[in-house]
């Protein structure tokens, strides 16, 4: 589906616009052209009816290409990623930036991109109704989507680290990995998108940008905030799993103190019942009445000496 927003000189917005018209039109300030989910007869118009560059056809096709931007002529090229709804797979949004026009490509539903389109036809601000003011709403609107995923893995941290400051259960290192694994995928598109707006501030390749400058880096403050929530985000899931690893190694070393004590409290009792069940014919006590209760008593006096001595020891502490 192709949707077509034109702005006229005249300051009046236009949505019923086709191709040709705004192709030909002499009336028009400038337009943005949407390529939402499009077609395989549609996708070839960006070849047969707006000419692009090959290479940047050819980024459009293939996903999912690294946020990056290109200069072609007099039209800039952009690939950004978005986000829909809490997942952390990002989907890729194409933009063409040219003189007076604007073209996104994208081949998922964007929910960034219909919130900045309405938000561009209810913009009253005098001197905001460019192409450029147009690409600045779709990238805000993309960069805002980054949050709620970021936000909801910082509180799932901050849950598990609040938890009586110890990971104990068996499913924690499972959960701690797993979240360490979506901030990873996370870093491969904010950390690039980053670098894409601090080019984007920087250049002079797109004619126009200062008007709007301020905007865009403001989009370049928020990825700058989002990457420190990563690195954040990145030092608690590193100060968990040491802290499981710490908790388990202290566990493994009480119970392996335990079993030691216990072998060492019957390792003379074992003694005892290893000699006296010897079946040599000439021993003494055997013969004698009260010798069984004598050696039992005997081994009980060892085994409860033998843990008191522990126990002042500290052994059990």
């Amino acid at each position: 589906m192709i949707r077509i927003v034109g702005y006229s000189k005249d300051k009046k917005w236009r949505t019923d616009l086709t191709l040709e018209q705004v192709s030909s039109s002499t009336e028009l300030a400038w337009y943005w052209v949407d390529f939402d989910q499009p077609s395989v007869e549609e996708s070839k118009l960006l070849s047969t009816h707006f000419k692009f560059h090959p290479l940047a056809i050819e980024d459009c096709y293939h996903l999912l290409q690294r946020p990056k931007m290109d200069h072609y002529d007099d039209t800039n090229f952009l690939i950004l990623h978005a986000f829909n709804g809490s997942k952390t797979a990002a989907d890729e949004v194409n933009m063409f930036i040219g003189p007076r026009f604007l073209v996104t490509f994208h081949h998922g539903q964007s929910q960034g991109i219909e919130s900045a389109r309405t938000k561009l036809l209810q913009n009253t601000k005098p001197g905001l109704h460019g192409h450029l003011c147009a690409a600045y709403l779709v990238m805000d609107k993309l960069v805002d989507e980054y949050f709620p995923v970021v936000q909801e893995l910082e509180e799932m941290l901050i849950d598990m680290d609040l938890s009586n400051g110890t990971i104990t259960g068996d499913g924690a290192i499972t959960d701690i990995f797993s979240i360490r694994s979506r901030l990873l995928r996370l870093r491969k598109t904010i950390i690039p998108m980053r670098d894409l707006l601090y080019r984007l501030v920087n250049s002079d390749r797109i004619e126009g940008l200062g008007h709007y400058l301020a905007f865009y880096r403001d989009i370049h403050d928020h990825l700058l905030k989002l990457s420190e929530m990563l690195d954040n985000c990145r030092e608690m899931t590193a100060d968990l799993r040491d802290s499981y690893i710490s908790y388990n190694s202290n566990r493994m070393n009480t119970i392996m103190k335990t079993l030691t004590v216990i072998t060492t409290i019957f390792m003379p009792l074992t003694f005892l019942a290893g000699i006296y069940g010897m079946n040599f014919h000439v021993m003494p006590e055997l013969e004698w009445r009260w010798g069984y209760f004598v050696v039992l008593g005997f081994m009980l006096l060892v085994a409860l000496s033998m843990f008191a001595w522990f126990n002042k020891k500290g052994w059990f502490k």
